[in-house]
């Protein structure tokens, strides 16, 4: 009996959550595993981007230029996830996002994922469900800070 513990797992966390290990194993399958740098880019901002990048582990920031000054976003941690906007609809980035330590995300591209979710229906639903959730909860905040700024 032997393990391999240098091969990468997707963990049961964020969007995955409600994937079995199974499901999560086979869904690794469909993208890859990506090492990021500290200070190395990730997403830049203004190219093109077509993929959903999932933390398993590290800290990065979103940023973006605004009147000649980048702007901190926010911050992607363990669990958390980038790109699930344009991995349904490729555009260009909107922000850059960057490791600020080192960190270990797993990429899917849109193709990739249009793949699974023909091939593994219901399992795919539920990550569906989860890049859904995150827009919303994204959008959610967006709208609240709009409402914060106007009603100052």
């Amino acid at each position: 009996m032997s393990a391999d513990f240098n091969t990468p797992k997707l963990p049961g966390l964020g969007i995955l959550e409600p994937l079995g290990d199974d499901d999560r194993d086979i869904l690794s399958g469909y993208g890859e595993f990506l090492p990021v740098n500290p200070d190395r880019p990730l997403i830049e901002e203004g190219l093109t981007q077509n993929s959903l990048f999932f933390v398993i582990s590290g800290k990065l920031h979103a940023t973006a230029m605004r009147a000649g000054h980048s702007v901190l976003l926010g911050t992607i941690q363990t669990g958390e996830t980038v790109g699930e906007i344009n991995v349904l609809d490729p555009a260009k980035a909107s922000a850059t996002v960057t490791a600020v330590e080192f960190s270990q995300v797993w990429r899917i591209d849109g193709q990739s994922l249009e793949q699974y979710i023909n091939e593994y229906p219901k399992a795919a639903a539920w990550l569906l469900i989860g890049i859904g959730k995150t827009i919303a909860h994204r959008l959610r905040a967006v709208n609240k800070k709009i409402a914060e700024f106007y009603a100052a």
